[in-house]
């Protein structure tokens, strides 16, 4: 099935992206409340229209129901393997340009996820994501790269947004569009039993000569090598302000990789992160 949606997309089998009735938001400007009881919630709520926290229980927009689940004081390995809806707020996600705090091993915010739940916002099976899907480009200063994102919840908008936002940053930008790593991938994450964000259509790699991944990094020892960001600000910035959470940010760096995670954005900025 893998090999079928692979060569569909080739072959140019994903739809144009066409805006619909999505309207872009800007999640590091938009106005948020003055005070919230619980930032978890405001930010689930506010990042993805429909859904519902009360009691400590998820509503989702389908009415499905997922618990909110405990806050419990574990190490980040655990966190990767079980992280509840709320732990995947475990750390906050900085919206400072300063890379000083992924040095702080296990410091990965964004990577705790909660697959129930990503597969009860997204998709369960990689059919119905392909379905979901529309193709977007960057092409600007003579680079072309295309890309995959679902259309639900609106992240192929917002993704279209940040290209574009991208491309107006000039031609110093552009080689980061060569190269690419790709985007919609029904895989598990390397080494793990665990469903990539690839696999449904929310995130994406750029460059992977200039991004670096901690995998291929890895000392005889099983210790991280030291690691030199390359990607600019005003990039991550774009992409940031459009809903996605960039993966040079955590310890075990992903420095080509974005994915739309905006309940993280606005939880920082709710927690004043």
């Amino acid at each position: 099935m893998q090999l079928i949606l692979r060569a569909l997309i080739l072959l140019g089998a994903v739809a144009p992206f066409q805006a619909g009735a999505c309207t872009v938001r800007d999640f590091l400007a938009m106005p948020l409340p003055a005070a919230v009881a619980d930032p978890v919630a405001a930010a689930l709520e506010l990042a993805y229209p429909g859904i519902g926290v009360d009691g400590g229980i998820v509503t989702l927009p389908d009415g499905a129901r997922l618990p909110l689940g405990p806050r419990r004081a574990l190490p980040p390995e655990r966190l990767l393997e079980e992280a509840t809806i709320a732990e995947q707020f475990a750390q906050t996600y900085p919206l400072a340009f300063d890379l000083s705090r992924r040095e702080t091993p296990g410091f990965d915010p964004g990577r705790f996820r909660n697959e129930a739940f990503f597969r009860a916002l997204w998709f369960g099976d990689q059919r119905a994501a392909f379905a979901s899907l529309a193709s977007l480009r960057y092409d600007a200063h003579g680079v072309r790269a295309r890309f995959q994102a679902t259309t639900r919840h609106c992240a192929a908008a917002q993704l279209d947004a940040a290209l574009r936002a991208a491309a107006a940053l000039g031609p110093a930008v552009a080689p980061f569009f060569r190269n690419t790593g790709g985007s919609f991938n029904w895989r598990r994450i390397a080494g793990t039993d665990r469903l990539s964000t690839h696999s449904f259509g929310i995130a994406v790699d750029l460059n992977t000569e200039l991004g670096g991944y901690w995998r291929w990094g890895l000392r005889p020892d099983g210790s991280l090598s030291p690691w030199t960001n390359r990607f600019p600000e005003p990039l991550v910035r774009a992409f940031e302000r459009h809903g996605f959470i960039w993966g040079g940010k955590w310890h075990h760096y992903d420095g080509m990789h974005f994915e739309y995670r905006p309940e993280m954005i606005l939880h920082a900025r709710l927690t004043g992160g």
